[in-house]
């Protein structure tokens, strides 16, 4: 394992934080997102034991998926709480930080990328693609996820409460908006050089009890929810009385999810 003082330095309230952060992530986001990393990984380990780069790592789900097949998993990501958790959990991967799109790496290092939801969170994402391709061996394989923002309701009933509650609301701006079709993405991924470049629509139901599912995405922070923890308690309680109406009737079959699956060659 590789992981700098300078990469993961910072006191130790704060890194407490960042930890509880993470773990409360892992319980939820984490969950949520775990369902597409099989197919993430079909490609990318088609060889014994592929040098593969988990970008955007988070607390690991893909590392850990990855490791289990056989991979020599290098796993990046820009939060120090994450990669904390990640290299606690997994000795045997190399821990680093870095956020796209610049990475710590020689050209042609891997045999596999695999950014599981996480080119959906950069702003520049031509330059992160070219980047991606840099550090990729000729043949080299990569696989992305995104979701589908208007069919994610396991966290748009959050953003519904939250209006509902009456509470002033400025989430970040979606830079990865403009590219977030297949036609679009698809179009990037040939600009940035890769060849048979696909992209597969993936649907599931997220099957969850609401109260934990409140409580990790809250507790998780983060900058779309993270202001809910940050109000004073009437306004939180009226914020979660709009999300239990909202979120009752997903409780038996879960929330309908829908996310792309990209899939290149270098």
């Amino acid at each position: 394992m590789e992981i700098s003082h300078e990469d993961v330095s910072f006191g130790r309230c704060a890194k407490l934080a960042r930890v509880t952060n993470a773990e409360a992530y892992d319980r939820g986001f984490a969950h949520l997102s775990s369902h597409t990393v099989a197919p993430l990984l079909a490609l990318a380990c088609t060889s014994r034991a592929p040098r593969l780069l988990d970008v955007g790592c988070g607390t690991g789900v893909v590392t850990s998926a990855a490791l289990a097949l056989g991979a020599e998993v290098t796993a990046v990501d820009t939060d120090p709480g994450m990669l904390e958790l990640t290299a606690r959990r997994h000795p045997y991967a190399t821990i680093r930080q870095a956020t796209l799109p610049e990475l710590p790496f020689e050209d042609e290092q891997f045999d596999a990328v695999t950014g599981n939801f996480v080119i959906n969170h950069v702003a520049d994402t031509a330059g992160a693609l070219k980047e991606l391709r840099r550090v990729l061996r000729p043949a080299g394989t990569l696989g992305l996820t995104w979701w589908k923002a208007d069919e994610m309701t396991a966290t748009n009933v959050f953003a519904e409460a939250i209006a509902a509650a009456g509470l002033p609301y400025d989430p970040p701006a979606r830079p990865f908006t403009g590219n977030d079709t297949p036609p679009r993405f698809t179009a990037l991924l040939a600009g940035a050089g890769f060849q048979a470049a696909t992209v597969e629509t993936l649907r599931w139901r997220h099957q969850v009890d609401l109260a934990s599912w409140w409580t990790d995405v809250v507790q998780a922070g983060g900058a779309r929810f993270g202001m809910i923890a940050r109000q004073p308690p009437e306004t939180v309680e009226s914020v979660r009385a709009h999300y239990d109406r909202l979120a009752a009737p997903y409780a038996r079959e879960g929330f309908p999810v829908c996310a792309y699956l990209a899939r290149a060659t270098h």
